[in-house]
């Protein structure tokens, strides 16, 4: 589609340029056909049906492991670490990050968004939601922010 305006400050273009160019780009923009030979060796050549490798995203991973972590050790309310080695959600998300980096803080706020969307929007705290929650609703918004971060490739 060609506009034309009453006064442009644009350079014309040089159309020749532009096929010089391209030419460089692409020299022989028309595929030669397949010999006999070559399609032959064409159809040797085995289809994999593997599926293709989707590497898991930092925040996925923290949140995974932070699951994970609360699956083998416990879960807690009311206290970061529980002196029987349990853990709420905060405590939790500390101990598969290793350190409050970015992965770390994109879980945590993912996963307090999560539980904005389940259990309403007045929870300003990871700490607040998760002291007032079952076990099962807590569980809940994990897995779900963990569908959320994989869906986003996060």
């Amino acid at each position: 589609m060609n506009t034309r305006t009453q006064k442009t400050d644009f350079t014309p273009v040089d159309q020749d340029l532009y096929a010089k160019a391209f030419q460089l780009l692409d020299p022989d923009p028309t595929p030669e056909p397949a010999t006999p030979a070559a399609l032959a060796a064409l159809a040797q050549v085995p289809l994999t049906t593997a599926a293709p490798v989707r590497m898991t995203g930092p925040v996925e991973k923290t949140l995974t492991d932070a699951l994970a972590f609360l699956d083998t050790h416990g879960w807690a309310r009311h206290s970061l670490v529980h002196p029987e080695g349990a853990r709420c959600s905060v405590g939790a998300l500390r101990a598969a990050a290793d350190s409050r980096n970015t992965a770390y803080r994109d879980a945590g706020n993912l996963l307090l968004d999560e539980a904005r969307r389940q259990h309403g929007k007045k929870w300003q705290t990871i700490p607040s939601w998760n002291d007032t929650h079952t076990g099962a609703q807590v569980r809940s918004v994990w897995e779900a922010a963990i569908r959320r971060a994989h869906h986003m490739n996060i």
